[in-house]
């Protein structure tokens, strides 16, 4: 069963906050703001702040919401907001032409974006994870590219550090591969240990590949790095020097 993309994760646009109260000194024609609603708002952002001091934890939800919040911040500060909408538009439509995808890629890789929020954003907190479908690769330098012409959808599990790629094909069959991961920065490396294969409604068979290794993943394995990741799309570079984005999707059973 083909993985559908979540094109409906796009972002919601945030309910507009109550109309500050105001009031008209007899002198001053402007407005004023009210110190009575200004007081109330000190004393409920420190009753926040308590709480969470108190509490020294935050629900996962909250957690994602903050990581959320980070690459919002993160893209608007460094300007590639109008390149990450190109590739949302390109995820739902497939239609964005070519040269437009890669000119974001290009823009989003040169933004030098903080990555600190990356992992939790593409592997979640909890297993197994998050799963992610690709929509495009370029090669080099950017100078070509297309959009992926089959169901390609990989898996993140950041709890768990491990790592599913796979390639669906409906009522055909599957091919998955699985293995363990390591983040350093923003450098995903990954170890393949298992090939699952399915055809038509038979399997999966699941092949061992010999690689039970005690190390984690290291540079000399085949890696990622990433340039963007939120709630919907993410930007990366394989080892071999191609770079391409996904767009969050539903796990494929």
């Amino acid at each position: 069963m083909a993985a559908a993309p979540i094109s409906s994760y796009l972002p919601v646009k945030p309910r507009a906050g109550a109309v500050q109260l105001t009031h008209r000194h007899r002198v001053h024609a402007s407005p004023l703001p009210n110190p009575i609603a200004a007081v109330r708002r000190r004393r409920r952002k420190s009753s926040l702040r308590t709480r969470a001091e108190l509490t020294g934890s935050s629900s996962p939800e909250a957690d994602a919401e903050g990581a959320a919040a980070a690459a919002a911040a993160a893209a608007a500060t460094t300007g590639v907001e109008k390149w990450v909408a190109v590739l949302r538009n390109a995820a739902k439509t497939r239609r964005v032409p070519a040269q437009e995808v890669l000119a974001a890629l290009a823009a989003i890789k040169k933004a030098k974006i903080d990555s600190s929020a990356f992992l939790e954003t593409l592997g979640g907190s909890e297993s197994p994870g998050r799963t992610w479908m690709l929509i495009f690769t370029a090669q080099g330098r950017l100078e070509k590219g297309s959009y992926f012409p089959v169901t390609a959808v990989q898996r993140f599990d950041a709890a768990g550090k491990r790592i599913e790629n796979g390639v669906y094909l409906g009522p055909l069959g599957s091919l998955t591969f699985e293995g363990r991961l390591s983040w350093k920065t923003r450098k995903l490396a990954f170890i393949f240990e298992t090939v699952g294969i399915k055809v038509g409604p038979l399997g999966p068979l699941r092949i061992s590949l010999g690689t039970k290794r005690e190390k984690e993943p290291d540079t000399k394995d085949p890696f990622f790095i990433w340039f963007y990741v939120d709630e919907e799309i993410a930007v990366a570079q394989g080892r071999g020097g191609g770079t391409a984005f996904w767009c969050r999707c539903r796990r494929v059973p």
